[in-house]
């Protein structure tokens, strides 16, 4: 198969043709940017539709001022307990490849305290820019796609986590954030879900401006969107063997030879990217970190606002009638298989958290999938080479990043910056 567009040349020194490899959240929204913006666009992606990798069924929260860098001060003090598994919700999986040590420096070099504030805030003005750009995309196109604003309470219960998180929160509000430090009363006054746990509640931080949104529904409405557009083709079920920067032009080949050009190639595809710009020559710094989710049906004491229990490392977001829950991070781990011991962790752990939030005996589906981390949990947004930009490494927040990442890329096509 050999895709190839043709373009009128009184618009070729400002359209461009571009692939999109990967159709999860950072793909498609980078796909619909770009096409809004008059470029033509083709979406490469191994499953059979898009949205059915990491971007499947993850937290679904939209977390525009919970940025908070994983590699942190309090991280450092962890990490040999990390090493060890003796954390249920965070386990740290070393290899002895040279990749891995590299990251793994890096990773202790940004767990610095000045480090990991920039880091932070750095996510933050990514994230108020994916906000905007998500809300213009979802105006433009009416994807439907669970989308509400129920706002987040992160709860702490340790002096120590809400100590550092109350100092950060400053850092964040003289930045632009608007949220708001709570007791245990208060967090249960605005949520009462939480009142079987408040004897546990050290300490709260609301943001009531924080969303959800199904990634998978968003996923398959940007499909649809494009589709009713022009300048869109997709190309799903489709292996890529390589990508070559060589020519004039950078080319996807594609099982059995089949070549496609473009002037641009994007990598949205997560932790695959990896292995496809190793192919142009560039080692991007990401490592895969396992996470996993259940959907079950709402329990007696579902709470409506969006939780996060930070000391187990576990999301509430109710879509609907249902309510998703995810968690755990298993640093390092490359396969996508279920592992009954720690879904058993996740369920485990969010039956501690809020025991009345999901029906846990009656659980939908289950899912995990392999967020792809850089050493300082900012996304890869820049050229990697002749054509090929790299759009991957968002780490847990993907789907709060991917509208904002999707502008960036644009801005690099269109001024070269």
């Amino acid at each position: 198969m050999h895709v190839e567009f043709r373009l009128d040349e009184s618009l070729a020194t400002t359209r461009r043709e571009v692939i999109v490899i990967g159709a999860g959240v950072v793909g498609m929204a980078t796909a619909l940017t770009l096409v809004d913006r008059g470029h033509r666009v083709t979406v490469i992606d191994s499953a059979t539709e898009p949205g059915r990798g990491t971007s499947f069924a993850n937290g679904a929260q939209l977390s525009y001022a919970y940025t908070d860098a994983l590699a942190s001060p309090s991280t450092l003090a962890q990490f040999p307990g990390l090493l060890l598994s003796r954390n249920p919700a965070f386990r740290f999986s070393p290899r002895l490849d040279l990749d891995f040590m590299r990251w793994t420096l890096a990773f202790l070099r940004n767990g610095s305290a000045d480090r990991f504030r920039r880091n932070t805030l750095e996510g933050l003005a990514l994230a108020a820019q994916s906000r905007r750009a998500l809300h213009a995309l979802v105006h433009r196109h009416a994807i439907d796609f669970s989308h509400d604003t129920p706002g987040k309470i992160i709860i702490y219960r340790s002096t120590k986590g809400f100590s550092a998180a109350q100092t950060l929160v400053a850092d964040k509000m003289a930045a632009g954030a608007e949220q708001t430090i709570l007791d245990a009363d208060r967090a249960v006054a605005i949520e009462p879900a939480l009142e079987s746990i408040r004897s546990s509640i050290v300490g709260a931080i609301h943001t009531a401006g924080e969303e959800v949104g199904d990634p998978h529904r968003f996923c398959t409405g940007a499909q649809a969107a494009l589709a009713r557009g022009g300048g869109f083709a997709s190309l799903y079920d489709t292996v890529i063997d390589r990508i070559d920067a060589c020519g004039r032009r950078p080319a996807v080949l594609i099982a059995g030879g089949q070549r496609i050009e473009a002037d641009q190639v994007v990598l949205c595809a997560g932790m695959a990217s990896v292995g496809l710009a190793q192919g142009v020559g560039v080692r991007l710094p990401v490592m895969p970190m396992k996470g996993y989710s259940i959907t079950a049906r709402l329990g007696e004491e579902a709470p409506r606002v969006s939780i996060t229990d930070s000391a187990n490392r576990v999301v509430f977001a109710r879509l609907g009638d249902k309510m998703r829950i995810a968690g755990l991070a298993d640093l390092g781990r490359r396969d996508t298989a279920i592992e009954p011991s720690r879904l058993a962790a996740l369920v485990s752990s969010a039956r501690a958290a809020l025991p009345g939030a999901a029906d846990y005996d009656r659980i939908d589906s289950n899912w995990t999938g392999l967020r792809p981390m850089t050493p300082d949990s900012l996304p890869i947004t820049r050229p990697i080479a002749p054509g090929v930009i790299a759009n991957t490494g968002h780490g847990a927040l993907g789907w709060t990043y991917a509208a904002g990442s999707a502008e960036r890329v644009a801005a690099i096509i269109e001024t070269g910056s």
